[in-house]
């Protein structure tokens, strides 16, 4: 099976990365922020791999 990580946004700045886990701390405002796993889980999206549209936006 394909190791596909998530996508994070960051609840502060809206910052998104793709990774195994969230950061500490966020890369982009510095902060120590909750990370929001924005990743689709379904097919109509894209599937892992994606940003859930209803969920996240790529910055």
């Amino acid at each position: 099976m394909e190791n596909i990580e998530n996508w994070w946004q960051c609840s502060n700045c809206a910052y998104t990365l793709q990774a195994k886990a969230p950061p500490e701390i966020c890369p982009s405002c510095n902060e120590k922020c909750a990370f929001i796993d924005t990743t689709c889980y379904i097919p109509e999206c894209g599937g892992p791999g994606n940003i859930d549209p209803q969920v996240g936006r790529k910055s």
